[in-house]
């Protein structure tokens, strides 16, 4: 590919802006001191916005988690007037959208006979190569996926709801709109992660809904929500995003799931729990180079939301989170069933995509064929790597201590090969 852009070196604790963004960003400021982080303020202007009040079982829980995280944002993120109106309006969507949720599911008990059969589930730290084995995965059209505009609204508001099957150009123009403001104000966060309005996403975003996500996290450092998150069992989550798993099934179809979370990897008990026939694909890499590269991704994506922007504080916090991570990853291994999982290196994923592909089908027990095997390759001819560029990553402004990360994280390179 000769017209890939050249590399790029970004200076993480400077923040740039183009002059519509920076006007933006001032013109919205005011609104800043106007909102309430509190539970009850967000579930309340939830109900008078979509005319609905039943957050549906389990309503103390979700509002305890609720308050824990908003308070958070409040008192510990760091946010600045942009970021609390962001963060603001990224909790109040997902708030919302339980709402719609609750409501389809009163009004239809029958998506409880949707039958969640046999997905595939991709766990793996972000930069292991989850985005593009997920990506291939979904181009096989046997397979159902979640796009973003689908994980953003996965109900629509009721004034969509007037024809059936449910009209998507109001909800995936709406994704479309914000994902034009994030490459103008992150112009090179395409090259660590592109999103596009049909890409294929994760179901993180659906584990929002019942406010209790690693999602939650990439906002900024929270430590308190942190502390409560690991502190509480995700079974009832895993189940809870099955549902809505059922409820997407029910509104546009599909049979067979393929799924991903970064958050996966330390929660296989309850991912097991509510997913007990799936196939477990595990993707593992350096772990050194996956903090550093990581830490430059969310400290740039923190460029909207914090003041001022502190590298080496959010590269503590997830290099710390990171080794957690795989701790549990590695501790709770074993607890997957040995004849529905694969472990995918990256190395040998990089080598020969379509090959471990046809590794991961053979555990799943998934149709390859030539058609599969067209899809792959139209697949990748219209995404070929890198071609938005790379960006170069520096340890120093991060305050990462290579040497140290290599020795703190043997315990995983041992027991993975990696």
């Amino acid at each position: 590919m000769t017209d890939r852009p050249a590399p790029v070196r970004i200076d993480l604790g400077d923040p740039t802006f183009l002059p519509e963004i920076a006007e933006l960003r001032a013109s919205v400021a005011p609104l800043a001191g106007q909102l309430e982080f509190t539970a009850d303020g967000v579930m309340a202007a939830a109900a008078a916005e979509t005319g609905l009040d039943d957050f549906g079982e389990g309503v103390d829980g979700f509002t305890e988690r609720l308050d824990v995280v908003m308070t958070a944002l409040d008192t510990e993120a760091g946010l600045d007037d942009f970021g609390r109106i962001s963060c603001h309006a990224q909790i109040s969507q997902h708030v919302r959208n339980r709402l719609l949720v609750t409501d389809v599911w009163r009004r239809h008990p029958e998506i409880e006979e949707v039958e969640i059969a046999a997905p595939i589930i991709i766990g793996g730290l972000p930069r292991t190569g989850t985005t593009h084995l997920h990506n291939l995965l979904a181009a096989d059209p046997a397979l159902r996926s979640l796009p973003y505009w689908e994980s953003l609204e996965p109900v629509p508001p009721l004034d969509e709801q007037g024809s059936w099957p449910w009209p998507t150009e109001p909800r995936s123009d709406r994704c479309a709109a914000g994902l034009e403001v994030v490459n103008t104000a992150l112009p090179y966060f395409k090259r660590m992660h592109e999103m596009t309005t049909d890409h294929v996403h994760e179901e993180i975003q659906l584990l929002a809904l019942d406010m209790s996500t690693m999602l939650l996290e990439t906002m900024a450092p929270m430590p308190s929500w942190r502390d409560y998150y690991l502190a509480h069992d995700q079974t009832p989550h895993y189940r809870y995003v099955r549902k809505v798993l059922q409820t997407l099934q029910w509104a546009r179809g599909g049979s067979r799931w393929v799924l991903k979370s970064p958050q996966h990897i330390e929660q296989f008990p309850a991912m097991l729990a509510a997913f007990g026939d799936a196939t477990f694909v595990v993707t593992h890499r350096d772990p050194v180079a996956v903090t550093q590269s990581m830490s430059t991704m969310i400290t740039y994506a923190c460029w909207m939301a914090l003041d001022p922007i502190e590298p080496e504080r959010i590269a503590g916090y997830w290099s710390d989170r990171i080794e957690t991570m795989l701790r549990t990853c590695v501790e709770q291994r074993s607890v997957l069933p040995d004849d529905r999982t694969i472990d995918v290196r990256f190395d040998e994923f990089m080598a020969d995509d379509v090959a471990m592909i046809e590794r991961i089908y053979a555990v799943a027990d998934q149709p390859f064929d030539d058609g599969v095997r067209a899809a792959f390759d139209a697949y990748m001819a219209e995404h070929p790597r890198g071609r938005h560029g790379a960006v170069l990553h520096d340890p120093e402004p991060l305050g990462l201590d290579l040497a140290e990360r290599e020795q703190a994280l043997t315990f995983y390179r041992d027991r993975f090969g990696v």
